[in-house]
């Protein structure tokens, strides 16, 4: 399990809140942080530490428009795990899943907040809840090059694990 952010949790007592998800979701296509709708839900809850402009910063307000697009909240996980639970027994449709999910995994700090749009979109689709504790501190490892490989194979090692899991238990109930 990982571990609970503050920002996340008080996200979530706006689960709720129409108006203030609204908001957040405004920030969605625009870059973190120019969107004066969010402000209210974000400048609060940041941190003394957290310079403007900073990877930081930028993490709290692209957190923050995912999960008012998809407040469903999960556990346990991380984006990895909950692709693979999208997993079809066509294999056609998993090469497409894993294409999507291959280019979220592949994206460069830069283009992270439209490769997770594309994903949490889709997750929410799939009515997959999402573990926003730790995508929260995933998004924030990501902007830092020698933190962001660790996320990387986590993720990875959730999917394709899981994945390879559903591909052996569908071949011993063929047998």
């Amino acid at each position: 399990m990982s571990q609970e952010h503050p920002f996340i949790t008080y996200l979530e007592t706006l689960a709720e809140d129409r108006a203030a998800l609204a908001a957040l979701r405004r920030g969605l296509g625009q870059p973190p942080g120019t969107v004066p709708e969010m402000y209210p839900y974000v400048v609060r809850r940041l941190p003394n530490e957290v310079y403007p402009g900073s990877w930081d910063e930028q993490t709290y307000y692209l957190v923050a428009a995912l999960y008012g697009l998809h407040p469903d909240k999960g556990s346990g996980n991380n984006l990895g795990a909950h692709f693979a639970q999208t997993l079809n027994p066509n294999p056609d449709y998993n090469e497409a899943i894993e294409r999507r999910f291959t280019a979220l995994l592949t994206s460069h700090p830069d283009d992270l907040h439209f490769y997770l749009r594309q994903a949490i979109s889709y997750l929410k689709s799939k009515e997959v809840p999402v573990n926003w504790h730790q995508l929260m501190w995933d998004v924030r490892d990501w902007g830092h090059p020698d933190r962001q490989t660790r996320v990387q194979k986590r993720w990875a090692a959730q999917f394709w694990r899981i994945q390879k899991q559903e591909n052996e238990n569908t071949q011993s109930t063929e047998i």
